[in-house]
Parts: C-alpha cells; structure tokens; sequence
C-alpha cells in the first residue's frame, strides 16, 4: 500500500480518521514536483556556476540564462512525471502557461539573487539558494492550481 493512497487513518485511540483524496494527491504532487526540481535545480546551479565563474559571464546574465535552461528541463519532467491531471489545455497553451509562470518566477529569482548579491554581498552561489526555495514554492503552487489541476464535476 502506498503511503498516498487515499485510505484512512487509524487515531491513536483507534478511531479511522478521513484522508481527502486532494489532499493526498496535492502530496504526491508536492513530493513528485520537489524530485523534478531537484534535477532542474542542478541544471540551473551548475550553468549559472560554469557560466558566471568559468566563462566570466555578468551573474545576472548567467543566472537568466541558467534558470531558462532549468526551465525547459522542469517542463519537459513536469509534463511526464508530475502531474496527472491536464485538462484545461492543449499542449501550446499549456507550455505558454509554463512559460508565463517561469517567467515570474525568473523575474522572483532575478530580485532575489541581485539583492543577496548586491546588499547581502553573498557570493553568487549563496544567493541562489533563497531564490531557489522561494521560486520552488511559487512555481508548484502556480503550475498546481492554474495549470494542472483537476476537473470539477
């Protein structure tokens, strides 16, 4: 039995506690999408480092470019592993709302990153890390209720 099946709970007084199944299934999302956007977070972290510290790339310049490729990547895994429910869109729309999405949170992680950078005087890598935990949640919860949630009845 899998521990996101929607059966319910036992109370430490033996009573059976209810799961709501959307509940259980925003979970699964949650940890699903949190496995995706570990790969697009290495994506990102490793071309925003290579780009900023190798090639000698602006940091805010290397952090766009290197978001914009962990963007295609959490895409391409969200489509296939993350989300089950896709009803609201075709295909095209449904990337226009990823993009639109990622671009928010681009422009979060931009602001984050700058300020960290500039008023915090964290090195690069540092500043990464808020921004990465803020835009997570931004883009979960966004993607989640505007893009892939499920159908009503």
């Amino acid at each position: 039995m899998s521990v996101f099946d929607a059966t319910p709970a036992v109370a430490p007084s033996g009573a059976t506690l209810p799961i709501r199944p959307g509940l259980i299934a925003l979970a699964r999302d949650a940890v699903r999408y949190g496995m995706v956007s570990v790969v697009a977070l290495a994506v990102d972290f490793g071309a925003l480092v290579v780009l900023a510290r190798v090639f000698g790339v602006h940091y805010m310049a290397a952090a766009t470019l290197a978001f914009s490729a962990g963007l295609v990547v959490a895409y391409l895994l969200t489509v296939a592993f993350v989300f089950r429910d896709r009803r609201r869109y075709g295909a095209g729309a449904e990337f226009a709302g990823f993009l639109v999405t990622g671009l928010v949170g681009l422009a979060l992680n931009a602001l984050a990153i700058y300020a960290f950078v500039e008023y915090v005087h964290a090195p690069v890598e540092f500043a990464k890390a808020p921004a990465a935990v803020f835009v997570f949640t931004f883009n979960f919860l966004a993607r989640r209720f505007f893009l892939f949630s499920p159908a009503r009845a």
